[in-house]
């Protein structure tokens, strides 16, 4: 693309500077809250929430999904930018911090308990229902990315699809029983990588201009 035409399409598609922050939570809200009722209609809230909320796993799971999410963002919102050179230095921490915390969940559990920790009893269906719940944050996401100026589409793309598949993780948490930080790290994280493939293949078609 020439520069005059990058200029032109700059000036007719994005939104003011100052509506940029409100035009980017907008989506990711309105898709979040899409989610939650899907999860509640769908999967139900988990029947012992309140006992499981005074377990370290289920920390654990819950601070993984909204860290991960929240770092995202950040690349979210400097990839919306025109130009934008994103810096998704600290994106890894939370997954660091996850492999981290179930190498040592492993370590001082006994071998033959090695199979409960890591398939637990939804193995197959975690990473399809994440993928799944995320399709609403999804949507708004590249929705809102698209009405601001993303010129890197597939890595904008593949940003919203991550941050989608992490606060979807977020919100299927609520319904999972599986209290095992192995199995987070493993099956959370394929539906959240999953759904930053599905992102990066939407991305670079619906964020092109």
């Amino acid at each position: 693309m020439k520069t005059a035409d990058l200029i032109e399409r700059l000036a007719e598609r994005p939104a003011p500077a100052r509506a940029a922050p409100a035009v980017l939570a907008t989506g990711p809200a309105l898709g979040a809250l899409v989610s939650f009722v899907i999860m509640m209609a769908w999967l139900g809230m988990r029947p012992d929430l309140a006992e499981a909320a005074g377990t370290w796993g289920y920390w654990v799971k819950f601070a993984y999904t909204l860290g991960f999410a929240a770092v995202v963002f950040r690349t979210v919102e400097q990839l919306s930018k025109p130009a934008a050179t994103a810096s998704p230095v600290f994106d890894v921490v939370p997954l660091a911090a996850v492999i981290v915390i179930a190498l040592l969940q492993w370590i001082m559990t006994p071998a033959r308990e090695h199979a409960a920790l890591l398939m637990g009893s939804s193995s197959l269906q975690c990473p399809w229902r994440i993928v799944t719940l995320s399709l609403p944050l999804l949507a708004g996401t590249l929705w809102s990315m698209g009405r601001l100026a993303p010129t890197r589409p597939m890595l904008a793309g593949s940003a919203a699809g991550l941050f989608a598949g992490a606060a979807g993780a977020w919100i299927y948490a609520f319904a999972c029983t599986e209290s095992s930080v192995v199995f987070v790290a493993v099956w959370y994280t394929t539906g959240i990588a999953l759904t930053g493939l599905l992102g990066a293949l939407i991305g670079r078609w619906a964020l092109r201009w």
